[in-house]
């Protein structure tokens, strides 16, 4: 078969994909890959992967813009004669299943979370939930990172529920994300890490007010910051309240970087008091490097953490709860954080691993016995 996968980032494809491409090339399948150009599409070039450039503005609603986009998918995915594509991320799950119904080319979409759009009800809410139930209408098989968005789907009535199944997200290669022989010295300053765009629905201020209220009791603490800027973002926080956190050295700010592995490693426990995920990527790594966690009690991340096992779980947007269940972990014993991080890998190695992730989707292609 034939078989396109498109993104709304070359990024996405690069960090998140690639493993999958090749599964489905081991099957004998010619797969090709359709995202806007970023700096990460000539990398996918140099390693082999067939990549087209399209279009895509992944912020907000534009009419205008997005009629555009079908009829650029639609030009291209009739080009291309393709026998199945595969949908990621937003606006490629619903423009992009419109652009190939019209084609009568079959497509699997996959919800990897909700994003902003569904914490709050409103007009926004009611359109985005509208042109899912019109566009899933065409999906052969729909993919969602955890039960409760799955859930809410088939509630909501945007989709038939024998369309739908669950993944957990796009799986970690746990060879690559090994845990380091040589643990973290008992002598540093117990460190916390997050790993997040830098925009207020990833939980990043409560983070920092839990931070200061730690440094204002006296815990000798460090909290790191690691994501890119997004300024732009309609939910993103200003560079200049970024700065002023800095300065005042309530906590470190790591920029960015394409392999988070040694930052990971070098932390004592991975923080993501998100207000909701899909299936957090970020976490899985972590679990996966043998590094309990502290996440918010909400979907996706309570799907990853499981509360005194291997992580801890606090309120959504409350910085107070989060700093008593990041001092509980600053406290635990050496062994105890040892261990929840040994649960952690063990739940990644037999749950979300890279291969269970792939073998779900060889099946749903070999059921959908397209020719």
């Amino acid at each position: 078969m034939r078989i396109a996968l498109v993104t709304n980032t070359a990024w996405n494809i690069y960090n998140f994909r690639l493993g999958l491409i090749q599964a489905l090339q081991q099957q004998g399948h010619q797969v090709v890959s359709i995202a806007p150009p970023d700096p990460y599409s000539d990398r996918l070039r140099e390693d082999g992967i067939t990549l087209y450039d399209v279009n895509m503005d992944s912020r907000g609603v534009n009419p205008v813009r997005d009629a555009s986009l079908i009829l650029e998918l639609y030009r291209l995915y009739g080009k291309l004669e393709l026998d199945l594509i595969l949908h990621f991320t937003v606006k490629p799950n619903i423009y992009g299943t419109l652009a190939a119904s019209y084609l009568k080319i079959p497509v699997i979409n996959n919800v990897c979370g909700l994003g902003t759009v569904f914490l709050q009800d409103g007009m926004v809410s009611a359109v985005a939930k509208w042109l899912y139930r019109v566009s899933f209408r065409f999906s052969e098989k729909v993919f969602f990172h955890n039960p409760d968005d799955h859930d809410l789907f088939i509630r909501e009535g945007l989709l038939n529920s024998n369309k739908a199944d669950v993944v957990p997200g796009s799986g970690i290669d746990t060879l690559r994300f090994q845990p380091d022989s040589q643990p973290v010295s008992s002598q540093h300053t117990f460190t916390f890490l997050v790993i997040s765009r830098l925009i207020y629905d990833k939980g990043i201020v409560e983070y920092i007010e839990a931070a200061q209220q730690l440094k204002s009791q006296g815990i000798a603490v460090r909290c790191q910051l690691l994501g890119a800027k997004d300024p732009n973002h309609k939910r993103g926080i200003p560079v200049g309240l970024v700065d002023q956190w800095v300065q005042s050295g309530v906590v470190d700010y790591l920029g960015t970087t394409d392999d988070v592995r040694f930052l990971i490693q070098q932390a004592d426990c991975v923080v993501l008091p998100s207000y909701r995920e899909g299936l957090p990527r970020t976490l899985l790594e972590a679990a996966s490097l043998q590094k309990p966690i502290v996440a918010t009690d909400t979907p996706g991340c309570r799907h990853v953490v499981k509360h005194g096992i291997n992580g801890l779980l606090c309120k959504v947007r409350d910085a107070a709860d989060l700093a008593e269940k990041m001092l509980t972990m600053a406290q635990l014993a050496q062994e105890e954080v040892r261990v929840m991080g040994e649960r952690g890998r063990e739940m990644v190695q037999a749950k979300f691993s890279q291969q269970v992730v792939v073998d779900k989707y060889v099946r749903a292609i070999d059921e959908m016995n397209v020719n």
